[in-house]
């Protein structure tokens, strides 16, 4: 006897409708799942607020190992810069001329056997009536701290000192101050330095200190002047490096780009506002403006160690980023003089 037709529609209907039941529950539990584990997805977002990070990925690094922590200038024609070479424990130099492309480097400051810089890295570099000064980093296996040399071209460094000029002291500071950034200030003739203390892998806050010499300092009685925010936020376990520059009308106030660490692995650069560079710091609500990239990417693991050049109308930031063990730097653009709030 041929099976009734309608019988045959009936269980038809009924496959397809437990069909779609499981497809629904399991597509419930594949959501579930990828909620819970929180897998970042490949096309997150890897800046805010107006920053785009530049397409061709890291300007310095490739064979060269290990690239990081970085001071640069916008010097006549050429863009000049002084990095942080893990693999050879120095500084090397490095210049361009669209920021980009970079020709080979040269170490310029190496390590010495004084006890206190057996790497050296971290440098800040300001251009002088005379040359040149860098204020850069020294360590050793348990302590870091801050030394001082000068240079007629950016590329002969002599040191001003065999001992650091800046040493961690306050409880605070713990057994490590580094990551220096130093500005002239015209208006009261004496040098501003921001710079990191804390623990020695990934210090903890900001500190501030004057100077009439660059050589002699005096830390700022508010110290740490910017420290981590809120538990469990982006910046709440430390926040370290700043680049500090004139900001607002007629460089009324002052931006800071700092790096904010929500555990001691996991790094993104942020900035904050402040009227006088001191405090009353404001964060802004698009923090982290430059994040790690895709899973894929050069940069995935973290970014760090922002170094800024305000021109012509926009803002050009280097960062080093970290994929796995290797760091490398590359560089991000905001095509605007206004920073998003």
């Amino acid at each position: 006897m041929p099976p009734n037709p309608s019988t045959r529609k009936l269980a038809g209907s009924r496959r397809l409708g437990r069909r779609a039941r499981i497809g629904l529950v399991l597509l419930v539990g594949l959501a579930i799942i990828l909620a819970a584990i929180q897998i970042p997805p490949f096309l997150a977002p890897v800046s805010a607020g107006g920053w785009v990070k530049d397409p061709s990925g890291p300007v310095i690094g490739g064979s060269l190992g290990t690239c990081f922590d970085l001071s640069i200038m916008h010097d006549g024609a050429l863009y000049r810069a002084w990095f942080s070479w893990r693999d050879k424990d120095s500084i090397a130099y490095v210049q361009s001329t669209d920021g980009v492309n970079w020709l080979a480097p040269q170490i310029v400051l190496g390590p010495t056997t004084s006890g206190w810089e057996n790497t050296v890295n971290r440098p800040s570099v300001i251009k002088t009536s005379s040359g040149f000064a860098m204020w850069y980093t020294g360590q050793n296996a348990s302590a870091s701290a801050i030394g001082l040399a000068t240079s007629p071209d950016g590329i002969t460094w002599t040191r001003a000192s065999s001992r650091p000029v800046l040493r961690a002291e306050r409880p605070w500071e713990k057994v490590a101050v580094m990551s220096p950034h130093v500005i002239f200030d015209q208006a009261s003739d004496s040098y501003r330095l921001w710079y990191s203390g804390g623990d020695q892998y990934e210090p903890d806050a900001i500190g501030y200190a004057t100077s009439s010499d660059g050589i002699t300092w005096t830390k700022d009685p508010a110290n740490p002047i910017f420290g981590a925010s809120s538990a469990g936020a982006w910046d709440g376990y430390k926040v370290t490096a700043a680049d500090v520059e004139p900001y607002g009308v007629g460089g009324s106030g002052f931006v800071m780009f700092y790096i904010g660490f929500s555990d001691v692995n996991h790094a993104q650069i942020g900035v904050a506002f402040s009227p006088d560079g001191i405090g009353s710091w404001t964060r802004a609500s698009v923090n982290p403006i430059i994040r790690p990239g895709n899973p894929l990417s050069w940069d995935a693991s973290a970014v760090y160690k922002p170094a800024v050049i305000h021109e012509d109308g926009r803002w050009l930031l280097w960062y080093n980023g970290r994929h796995g063990t290797v760091e490398q730097i590359g560089r991000a653009v905001h095509e605007s003089d206004v920073l998003a709030p």
